[in-house]
């Protein structure tokens, strides 16, 4: 089945270019656009899209509240939300991710990268462009104590310690799967199992708490 995708972004000409990469994609259905954050939400809510990509610079509700709205900590029912922007500025990385965003993209990534933070952000994984990555992860270890994130309701196994280490160097599953040679499905398995154990939403929560416990340094 396909990926419903909403995209909304002010640039009439970037909206439209957005949707048709992704509607060129076999498996990606662009359901709705928007030119603002409160219109993205009402879409959003009422339509229930696999994955909306947001804009972050949009007039009245930006991206960052219209990510909140649809996917912060006090939603019950989150959707999945990737961000993306021209600006590779830490503030909005920050806000974007505290926001509930499963992915952080700038609008030069390319057609290949845009596909596959819909298709990671469809499937519960979170992409954020490579640029980035290693900048955000030291970004939010020095912004805020270890105590912000729950201590492991039980203690990780080896397994678990490699995985976490690979998910904080910001590996993707298919390249964790090669590194350790397991399965797809086995990190699948073993991720879904450190999200229970530290209480993380998801892999970019996981590897918060790892950089800023120390366990891997950036």
């Amino acid at each position: 089945m396909s990926i419903r995708v909403l995209v909304a972004d002010d640039q009439e000409i970037v909206r439209t270019g957005l949707a048709m990469i992704l509607d060129a994609q076999s498996d990606i259905e662009v359901v709705a656009t928007a030119a603002d954050g409160r219109r993205a939400v009402e879409l959003a809510r009422r339509l229930r899209p696999d994955v909306c990509l947001f804009d972050i610079r949009m007039p009245g509700v930006d991206g960052i509240e219209a990510t909140r709205s649809l996917a912060g900590p006090d939603v019950a029912d989150p959707l999945a939300v990737v961000v993306i922007t021209t600006f590779d500025l830490d503030e909005y990385v920050y806000a974007a991710l505290k926001a509930g965003a499963r992915g952080f993209l700038l609008k030069n990534a390319g057609a290949e990268m845009l596909s596959q933070a819909v298709h990671a952000a469809a499937e519960g994984d979170a992409l954020i462009a490579p640029s980035v990555t290693a900048r955000l992860l030291g970004t939010f270890a020095r912004t805020g104590p270890a105590s912000s994130l729950p201590q492991p309701v039980e203690a990780l196994t080896y397994r678990e310690e490699e995985i976490l280490a690979a998910v904080a160097r910001g590996r993707t599953n298919g390249e964790i799967s090669a590194e350790l040679h397991i399965s797809l499905s086995t990190v699948k398995t073993h991720i879904a199992s450190l999200m229970a154990k530290l209480g993380a939403r998801n892999r970019v929560e996981i590897a918060i708490w790892a950089h800023q416990t120390g366990r891997v340094r950036s």
